[in-house]
């Protein structure tokens, strides 16, 4: 580790102006410093000021405290002072420089706040130490301070866990206290850990918890308090008391100050043990009062006793790659990555305190670091990192390792016949698949490429929050498309070689071509499969929709609705189609024309209508159909909109779609529904598609009159499913349910029906009618009467009729 003057923040005073304080961001956009003055002025990255605000007493009155402490929270939103007076106010900083500074929240105390520490994984807790010796939790939601434990002695300092699961206190009488949260398992552990030679005032907890105070020694403890190694420099006559000790991120170096220098620490990954590996003397500085690690561990602030604050760069080592890039390794297992050309730069930090042992940049984009157990993959477009567990390849990479970015969500690493999917900004390996076929031709990856689709009340399904699926090969003609969510496969078996494949965005189709030049489209969840050219040298979905385009010898094929193969569009081309360009509202196939490019302009409405209605979009949608001529493929939009309005309950657009395609009476029927619901909503104040009336009319243009008829019966509207079926002259349903339900008119309304039967000589069904009632004798004689001597002798038997003789003679 080597610290290098970077440059001097505050200036001296020429008198006792104490640095108090020193805090970095999380987000490492900020520094915040505070002097005995009791102002606290902000910094940006590169240590110009940009704003400053004055704290505020306990109590209206002179401002006699002091600042004890400062710790950002860990979104870098707001900041926590303790303040001597006993109390710890909490500051909302605001996004922007120069924003109002407020107080959100307020932590009184009974005796005076001496330290404080704001875990990394606790948004809504810090914690602070008193001079009565009892260390507080502050929760921001109640705004309420609550004891942790009570030592009795003057609490010195306080620091966190570096997974932030934890805090470690020291206190005056040198004993150490640690207090840990639970796993789900065991509850909060907490107790005396340690008892320390002397007074600790200078406290902080890496890999191990290094304690250090006026008696010349520094010692590492382990997390259970036993002694790992202790440094002794009582006979150094340049010694004095050790006042304040920082650890660097990643827990693998310490700074520990002293008067007019600092020393640094690490461990050495080869001995497993912790090493002096330099003492920083500047003359004049006097006692350093305040250390803090930017959280990428590039920079660290030491401020001192007359009030200087100066920055230092840290680094082990620093190289150049391919004079694009510049790895700063600031650790042995973090290192930053840093863009010359625009200066963007990614951390890479092994969760597992890993060495970083090799790093390779591929496409000047993606980023892959290896470790000696686990695998770091980044994005500098993203700025998304991930570390999975990664054994066999060892620390500098397998030498047949093969890593694949067609994809720019998740990263495809081979090895060995196995094929590992990793998503950026996750730690853990997507999905893992078994082939040996990893060309960017037969291997498609889908991962949230297209929003979640919603529902007409606004709600996501849960199949469609994670759309993450991958199609490949298990062999040279079998298909596999994995659903790396819920871990369902569909295999797709093949008559010949496959050469060619890609899911559409959405991963709910698979395009893939044969070794015959054959083009086939496969609908995953329709499981159907569509053969769409029988010679195809050309195919690609146009991006970010489901528009196909295809080429076939001297025709341009292009599908505006995949869901309707036999709505094609054909242009006559010559040439081969090299690309399709999307962008700025425009969509064109270029063409090789030999001596000269061709581009076909693409029809963008229709592009646009197929990603509107993929993302259930069906207002967008209809308002693109709405400027469309009338055409065959325009005519298949109109009622692909129209099913899945009904399907997803968008009635309003669905009477539209009906009006547009001239069907008149289910517009008309829409209409009223529409018309239902309008007042349904108006009466009840809820959802008027949760009507009954509205949900049985929606039930009957299902055509399932049983349904309807159950929700009508439901509510006691007997008449009106009567009603129902009388006007769908399903007389039977309605003699049946006037029956059940024993309606008073039952008996008058068979009759009636019976006459109507008669009268519009609808002989058999009248004949049906009265073997329901028993009469056998008319209903052998209506059944003659119709001409239906087979039905006659049917009931005859069924019902073992033996007289009249005269009726069974005939």
């Amino acid at each position: 580790m080597h610290l290098t003057h970077l440059k001097t923040v505050v200036e001296p005073t020429g008198a006792l102006g104490k640095i108090m304080a020193v805090a970095w961001s999380p987000n490492n956009m900020r520094l915040a410093v505070c002097t005995v003055d009791r102002v606290v002025t902000l910094f940006d990255e590169s240590g110009e000021k940009r704003d400053k605000f004055a704290t505020k007493p306990a109590e209206k009155g002179p401002k006699t405290y002091l600042v004890k402490a400062m710790a950002f929270s860990p979104d870098s939103t707001k900041l926590a002072i303790a303040q001597s007076d006993n109390i710890v106010f909490v500051y909302k900083l605001g996004a922007d420089w120069g924003e109002r500074k407020s107080i959100c929240n307020k932590f009184g105390a009974k005796s005076s706040v001496t330290c404080l520490a704001w875990p990394s994984t606790k948004q809504g807790e810090l914690f602070f130490g008193l001079a009565s010796g009892a260390v507080m939790r502050g929760t921001l939601r109640s705004n309420k301070a609550s004891e942790v434990y009570d030592t009795g002695s003057f609490t010195t300092a306080i620091s966190c866990s570096p997974d932030g699961n934890g805090i470690v206190s020291a206190h005056v009488d040198g004993t150490i206290y640690r207090m840990v949260y639970g796993d789900g398992f065991n509850g909060v552990v907490k107790g005396k850990i340690a008892q320390h030679p002397c007074a600790p005032y200078a406290i902080s907890w890496g890999q191990a918890i290094l304690a250090a105070g006026n008696d010349g020694q520094v010692t590492f403890y382990d997390a259970d308090g036993g002694v790992e190694h202790t440094f002794d420099y009582a006979k150094d006559e340049k010694c004095h008391e050790f006042t304040v000790a920082q650890f660097n991120p990643t827990g693998e170096s310490v700074v520990v100050g002293n008067f007019n220098r600092f020393y640094i620490y690490t461990m050495n990954a080869q001995t497993d043990a912790w090493e002096e590996v330099g003492v920083k003397e500047i003359e004049n500085m006097y006692t350093v009062t305040a250390l803090a690690w930017k959280r990428d561990g590039s920079r660290l602030a030491v401020g001192a006793l007359c009030g200087v604050l100066d920055i230092y760069d840290a680094c082990v080592r620093r190289h150049r790659y391919k004079g694009r890039f510049e790895f700063t390794y600031v650790s042995l297992s973090q290192v930053i990555v840093k863009r010359l050309s625009t200066g963007a730069r990614i951390v890479l930090s092994s969760n597992y305190g890993c060495e970083i042992t090799k790093i390779n940049i591929f496409q000047d984009r993606f980023v892959v670091a290896n470790t000696s157990e686990t695998l770091l993959l980044g994005d500098l477009e993203t700025f998304k990192l991930s570390e999975v567990q990664w054994y066999g390849g060892g620390a500098t990479g397998g030498p047949n390792e093969k890593f694949v970015f067609d994809t720019p969500s998740c990263c495809v690493v081979y090895r060995a016949g196995e094929l590992s999917l990793v998503e950026y900004g996750q730690n853990e390996i997507l999905g893992s698949v078994r082939t040996d076929h990893v060309s960017g031709h037969l291997l498609s990856v889908r991962v949230n490429e297209r929003p979640p689709r919603e529902s007409f009340n606004g709600r996501v399904g849960p199949n469609d929050a994670e759309n993450k699926k991958i199609a490949y090969l298990l062999d040279l003609q079998t298909l596999c498309v994995k659903d790396l969510v819920s871990q369902a496969s569909t295999t797709i078996a093949h008559d010949s070689k496959i050469d060619w494949l890609e899911l559409n965005g959405r991963g709910s189709l698979l395009l893939f071509r044969d070794k015959r030049r054959q083009l086939h489209l496969y609908d995953i969840d329709e499981q159907s499969r569509t053969t769409l050219l029988n010679y195809c040298t050309y195919v690609q979905w146009v991006p970010d929709s489901d528009v196909v385009v295809a080429q076939s010898r001297g025709t341009l094929n292009i599908w505006y609705n995949i869901h309707a193969p036999d709505q094609v569009t054909v242009h006559q081309i010559r040439g081969a189609v090299e690309e399709i360009e999307r962008g700025g509202g425009r969509t064109e196939v270029i063409v090789d024309e030999g001596i000269s490019q061709a581009s076909y302009l693409l029809d963008e409405p229709l592009i646009e209508f197929g990603t509107a209605v993929d993302d259930r979009d069906y207002a967008r949608a209809m308002d693109i159909l709405e400027a469309l001529e009338v055409t065959p493929e325009a005519e298949a939009m109109w009622k692909q909109l129209m099913t899945m309005a009904l399907d997803g309950g968008d009635l309003m657009i669905a009477e539209r779609c009906a009006a547009a395609l001239g069907d008149v009476s289910s517009s008309r029927y829409l209409h009223e529904v529409n018309k239902l619901i309008d007042e349904a909503s108006e009466k009840s104040g809820i959802d008027g598609r949760d009507h009954w009336a509205v949900r049985s009319k929606m039930a009957l243009l299902r055509k399932d009159l049983r349904g309807a008829e159950d929700i009508l019966l439901a509510q006691g509207r007997t008449d009106e499913a009567i009603e129902m079926y009388q006007t769908l002259h399903q007389f039977e349903d309605a003699i049946r349910v006037a029956e059940s339900r024993r309606h008073p008119d039952a008996k008058q309304m068979r009759g009636e029906i019976f006459q109507l039967m008669l009268d519009s000589r609808q002989e058999e069904r009248a004949a049906a009618l009265k073997e329901d009632e028993g009469d056998f004798t008319q209903a052998i004689e209506l059944y003659l009467k119709a001409g239906m001597p087979a039905n006659a002798a049917a009931t005859i038997q069924r019902n073992r009729i033996r007289s009249p003789a005269s009726l069974l003679e005939t």
